[in-house]
């Protein structure tokens, strides 16, 4: 074990890390307590409302089994805590391998080579966690407005207020899907999979509704099958 990586998996780092991700743990639990507290607003039944959050928990098994999976190379590199704690905060593991090997070349050597000591293992953990302020600070600055914008473009109108937080998510994930369609081979291979197997899914679903709730988490294991396979 190099000195860096003795550095990185220090018992002192797993307590600095855990009041991170319990608080992460702690704001989970009271969101989804809010939310299901108010069902009432929304018009839903309990039923619904626990309908709902299986759902929810069954489309999480997707992305949660590929951040696990690049986890654990990223924790070859930089040690399990921060890794545990980067990811448990942003939870994109791409975004977070991208921050720590710009910090390394910024020290002049390569991610995880054997020239990475404990001043580019420093530099990619300062990297990482200045990457992630920006949108942090966004959301905890202006996600509170983004509603009293949207009513005002909206008008009031009921209907126009859904399409338009229905062409927000389309923009958002067009432009998620397009950076992978663009950079072609597995990736490409994936993203198209993944479409195919949620378009099967979805006419699949009309004649097994008990299978609409698992299409998300399904078409998402199959994309990753899929970029696997065909790279």
């Amino acid at each position: 074990m190099s000195d860096y990586l003795q550095v990185a998996n220090d018992p002192m780092l797993w307590l600095m890390a855990l009041p991170v991700v319990s608080l992460v743990g702690i704001q989970a639990a009271l969101f989804s307590k809010k939310a299901y507290n108010s069902i009432q607003y929304a018009d839903m039944t309990a039923k619904e409302a626990r309908k709902a959050l299986k759902v929810g928990a069954i489309s999480a098994i997707g992305p949660a089994v590929a951040v696990f999976i690049v986890m654990l190379g990223m924790m070859a590199v930089v040690g399990a805590p921060i890794t545990w704690m980067r990811l448990a905060i942003i939870g994109s593991a791409p975004t977070e391998l991208t921050a720590a090997t710009m910090g390394a070349q910024a020290m002049g050597v390569e991610f995880g080579s054997p020239d990475y000591g404990v001043m580019e293992y420093s530099a990619s953990v300062w990297t990482m966690t200045l990457n992630g302020i920006g949108w942090l600070l966004f959301c905890g600055l202006f996600t509170h407005k983004l509603e009293g914008i949207r009513d005002k473009v909206a008008k009031g109108d009921a209907r126009l207020t859904v399409e338009i937080g229905g062409a927000a998510m389309l923009g958002a994930f067009a432009y998620l899907v397009g950076g992978h369609l663009v950079a072609g081979g597995g990736r490409l291979i994936a993203a198209i999979a993944s479409g195919a197997a949620m378009i099967a899914l979805v006419y699949l679903s009309k004649r097994m509704p008990k299978l609409l709730e698992y299409n998300l988490g399904i078409a998402m294991v199959v994309g990753m099958i899929a970029g696997v396979m065909f790279k």
